[in-house]
């Protein structure tokens, strides 16, 4: 996403074959490449990807949500849940389940870019789902958070079928991706072409998303529809059905989304009833705001900390 102001600153729905995540081999000159550029070129995400090992954990990749372009979903499995599904032996136990939306202006990004927090939440004990969805310009405002919305249910509506609870579910967005994961959300609209409601859900997490601004300004107008304007798409406009608990992250040193937008969404979340959390993550960039959640990265800020620590508290 660009620098914007001061208000945002400017793909056969089926059970793939369990196959291992890979590891590459750039580490210590990957890890000093990323803390001098801050994670902010595309190609920074595939060395931070190189720095992730897989920790045990396993990965089914490919698998549709949906018919268009772009709507298919990585699911990223614990290790002891990996190792009984390798080895048929009985599982006895769920697991907390975590739908992950990536940013990129609406216009780029990929799972794939991705693989890196599928990798760390999986480590931490939850089965991860990280999304594609449709993008811009050819895809516009309400079909990226359609896709997001259709993904979250499928992915509550599968659970089952990935050793997950469904009543321990959550979301999680970055940049571009926390947009479509609140809008998903906090409109019921979106949910209801799928029989979930938002209260089904059980904690949402916004990191560094734009969610109140004025996108007729700035390049991200691409991303919405000629016609369209922020009173109708802005995420802290609709909220529309008894929502569930919002954690709300800024960095703070993003120079592309500023806190604004987190300030205006809290405060029509509050105005609604709903609980909403805020913290700032000390020393991130917009960047680094999601590549420490890479675990070899946690020095980097305290994003991975903050993310974990509270879907402890709301999921196990």
């Amino acid at each position: 996403m660009k620098a914007l102001n001061n208000d945002v600153q400017r793909p056969k729905v089926g059970m793939p074959k369990l196959i291992r995540v890979g590891v590459t081999a750039a580490l210590a000159v990957g890890s000093i490449a990323l803390a001098t550029q801050q994670a902010q070129a595309l190609s920074a995400l595939a060395i931070v990807n190189g720095i992730t090992s897989n920790g045990g954990i396993e990965v089914s990749k490919d698998i549709l949500y949906g018919d268009e372009p772009l709507q298919d979903l990585d699911i990223y499995y614990p290790k002891p849940l990996a190792q009984a599904m390798k080895t048929n032996t009985t599982i006895k136990q769920d697991y907390p389940m975590v739908v992950f939306v990536h940013g990129g202006s609406w216009e780029s990004g990929s799972k794939e870019e991705y693989a890196f927090v599928g990798k760390s939440l999986a480590q931490a004990g939850y089965v991860t789902a990280v999304i594609n969805y449709r993008k811009a310009p050819e895809y516009v405002y309400p079909d990226y958070v359609e896709d997001t919305a259709q993904a979250i249910a499928w992915s509550y509506n599968n659970a089952k079928r990935f050793h997950a609870n469904p009543e321990r579910f959550a979301v999680v967005g970055h940049s571009a991706g926390a947009f479509n994961a609140v809008a998903a959300v906090v409109n019921e609209d979106f949910l209801k072409p799928y029989g979930i409601k938002p209260k089904d859900i059980s904690a949402v997490i916004g990191i560094a998303g734009p969610y109140s601004y004025d996108f007729r300004n700035f390049d991200s107008v691409t991303a919405f529809a000629a016609d369209a304007t922020p009173d109708e798409v802005m995420p802290d406009r609709q909220i529309k059905g008894p929502q569930p608990p919002y954690l709300l992250l800024t960095a703070e040193k993003d120079k592309v989304v500023y806190a604004t937008n987190t300030i205006k969404m809290t405060q029509a979340l509050k105005a609604a009833g709903v609980t909403v959390q805020t913290s700032e993550i000390a020393g991130a960039s917009h960047a680094t705001s999601i590549g420490a959640m890479a675990p070899p990265l946690r020095w980097v800020n305290d994003v991975r900390a903050q993310v974990l620590n509270y879907l402890d508290k709301t999921l196990k």
